[in-house]
This record gives C-alpha cells, sequence and structure tokens, in this order.
C-alpha cells in the first residue's frame, strides 16, 4: 500500500471506525480517545497525541468540523479546511484513526466508540470533560495531560498578525 493511501485509510466515518473498532476490540486492542479542533497543529498538539498514544494501542481521534470549528472559536476559524486537519493528523505514526464530529461536542461519538481511555489536555478538568461520565460508567478512565505552556492555535494566529 502507498503511504498516502496508507494515510487516507485512516480517516474514518462513523461507520467505517465502528467496524474497525470492533475488529481492535476483537483483538483485544485498549483504544483511546481524544478530540479537538486542531487547526493549526503545534508542538502542543503532538504532545498530547504521543501521550494519549501511550495510554493504549489504538488512538482515534475526534475532530471537529469546519462548522463545529466555527460555531466555537468564531467565524475567522477554522484557518484550515477540515480535511487538510484529518489528513495532518492522519500522518502521524502515534494516530490510527481520524473521525469528523459536526457537534459542539463529541459526546455521540464517545457514547459509539466507548473507549477504554479518555484523554484531554490540561486546560480541563475531570469536571468539563465531555464524555467522562460515559468512559467512567463503561469501566473506563480519563486521563489528563499536562499542558505545554507556549503553545496554542490562538497565540500563533495572534502572532502571525503581528508580522
Amino acid at each position: 500500500m502507498h503511504k498516502l493511501q496508507w494515510i487516507e485509510n485512516k480517516i474514518l466515518d462513523a461507520s467505517s471506525l465502528q467496524r474497525h473498532i470492533n475488529m481492535w476490540r476483537s483483538v483485544g486492542k485498549k483504544i483511546v480517545f481524544t478530540n479537538g479542533c486542531f487547526d493549526i497543529l503545534h508542538h502542543g498538539h503532538l504532545d498530547l497525541l504521543a501521550k494519549a498514544a501511550d495510554f493504549g494501542n489504538i488512538l482515534i481521534v475526534g475532530l471537529n468540523a469546519d462548522a463545529s470549528v466555527k460555531r466555537l472559536k468564531g467565524e475567522e476559524r477554522p484557518i484550515n479546511h477540515e480535511k487538510d486537519r484529518a489528513f495532518q493528523l492522519a500522518s502521524l505514526l502515534c494516530v490510527d484513526a481520524v473521525c469528523y464530529f459536526d457537534e459542539d461536542t463529541p459526546e455521540a461519538l464517545i457514547k459509539m466508540i466507548k473507549p477504554d481511555v479518555l484523554v484531554k489536555g490540561g486546560d480541563y478538568n475531570i469536571n468539563t470533560i465531555v464524555g467522562a461520565d460515559t468512559v467512567l460508567a463503561n469501566g473506563g478512565k480519563v486521563e489528563i495531560v499536562p499542558f505545554v505552556q507556549g503553545y496554542s492555535t490562538t497565540q500563533l494566529i495572534e502572532n502571525i498578525k503581528k508580522l
């Protein structure tokens, strides 16, 4: 399989993702989930994804679709189209699957996936992590990865505007 096809095959719709999850679970894989906009991929994102992958065998990334990013971040966002953001994430060795969600939160996706581990960055706490209750009720764990100081998409955009 060509590398480009390998990357594209990691970008899945919900029904394809469900088939993959069933296969991964049938062979005893521990599934980890995280989510975000990942508008301009930076060191903080990469740190989170690499650390999230270490909590299990399979890392699934829920990606806010463009409309969702606009509602959450404002009309000037996203900077990068959802297809570009998905391609970048799927290009990473530590990411096994990327799935879009159009809603403001990934709650429906989390309920479908039923991850063994839900991971978010240090700007969250257990009470503010969407889906934490679902994961814990299913016997899973919620992990919070410390925030890497000095990295944020909003700050990157502000720095670019100053140039």
